[in-house]
């Protein structure tokens, strides 16, 4: 069923729907990025489509391909029971924006936020775009595909303090020394005396 829902996207909106393919039972069309809005409004309001419920919002970092980020929205009908996945490039690598379609579904406002701290992909016309896990002196958006694997952030100085269990750093393991939730090895207890 849904598959007809996306041939009644293609032939509703020619230039904004590029392509439509299933694989694996997932139903999925290619959208334009500047038609973005005007398809998900058909597609949660239209009564032949009622996809009220936006799953989420995620992004992909095609790293060494061009348009390189892409935003990926997945959609279920409760009444019709068919589900749809919307692929959107965002066309500028430089600065990859995606419109906001936190007016039409009010959770895409955590998912876009979501996407954007983590890709940096921005989303114009969001009511709040900030970063919603990293910290605002954090540089860069981490599952980026060129975000160094072993990169830290000095941004923050670490403070030097006295580890409960370790002290502050590695240390070898003393002898006799308790851990918590472990009992300490005790001797043998000696034969009672009668």
């Amino acid at each position: 069923m849904a598959k007809a829902v996306l041939e009644a996207l293609q032939q509703k909106f020619p230039e904004a729907v590029r392509d439509l393919y299933t694989h694996r039972g997932d139903d999925v069309a290619f959208v334009e990025a500047r038609g973005l809005v005007e398809v998900c409004n058909f597609l949660k309001f239209d009564p032949s489509t009622d996809l009220k419920l936006m799953l989420s919002v995620t992004g992909v970092d095609y790293l060494g391909e061009s348009p390189r980020f892409e935003c990926v929205y997945h959609f279920t009908s409760m009444t019709h029971h068919h589900r749809v996945r919307l692929r959107v490039k965002a066309p500028d690598d430089a600065d990859p924006r995606v419109p906001s379609v936190a007016g039409i579904w009010r959770t895409a406002n955590w998912w876009e936020r979501h996407v954007f701290d983590l890709y940096g992909i921005r989303f114009d016309g969001h009511p709040d775009l900030r970063r919603l896990y990293m910290p605002e002196s954090f540089v860069g958006h981490p599952l980026r595909k060129d975000y160094p694997m072993k990169g830290r952030q000095p941004l923050i100085p670490e403070r030097d303090f006295r580890d409960v269990i370790r002290g502050p750093g590695p240390q070898p393991r003393e002898q006799g020394r308790t851990f918590p939730g472990r009992s300490p090895i005790l001797p043998p207890a000696s034969p009672a005396k009668p």
